[in-house]
């Protein structure tokens, strides 16, 4: 496992499901909302600051995923897709990386091809039971709930990089 996180330099997220407990809300006027883990926001941000690339794949289409990448500097950004392959795919020719210096979270059957290509995989605690046997690590949280904050901070921890992105918490141990 250690091998499969110290390669890698490029993470994706699927976002309803990973990033979000899975629940879209319309308000009466028909604004979608979503709720954000801050928990899990903090850990990307941690990503980032160890050289990893962050992006996020996603079937559905919404402003409100398009701001949360904006607020975390996620540059790589794929909404409405139907086919996660296909960005995907292009993702590894135009970063010139390989799939084992990829990572992907995802939690539902239109994740599996994806998952199953990448050099490190994972997804949440509810996701549907076809998706955990096709990942390398299942998480103890649900989705939205920390789960990926638990991955960050697995990654960080697996490949040596944690202290050197909380050396500032911790007084530079």
């Amino acid at each position: 496992m250690q091998e499969r996180l110290q390669r890698l330099k490029v993470f994706l997220f699927d976002v309803d499901g990973v990033l979000t407990d899975g629940r879209i809300i319309f308000d009466n006027n028909g604004v979608e909302t979503k709720a954000f883990d801050v928990k899990d926001g903090h850990g990307l941000k941690l990503l980032q600051r160890a050289g990893v690339r962050l992006g996020i794949i996603t079937g559905r289409q919404s402003e409100v995923t398009r701001e949360r990448a904006r607020e975390l500097g996620i540059d790589i950004v794929f909404q409405g897709v139907r086919d996660k392959l296909v960005p995907y795919l292009e993702l590894l020719q135009s970063l010139q990386v390989t799939d084992a210096e990829v990572g992907y979270m995802g939690d539902d059957l239109v994740d599996l091809p994806v998952l199953r290509r990448v050099g490190f995989s994972a997804t949440v605690a509810d996701a549907v039971e076809e998706v955990k046997p096709h990942v390398h690590y299942v998480t103890a949280r649900p989705g939205g709930r920390g789960a990926v904050r638990e991955v960050c901070d697995l990654i960080l921890k697996g490949s040596d990089k944690w202290p050197l992105v909380t050396a500032r918490y911790f007084g530079g141990e």
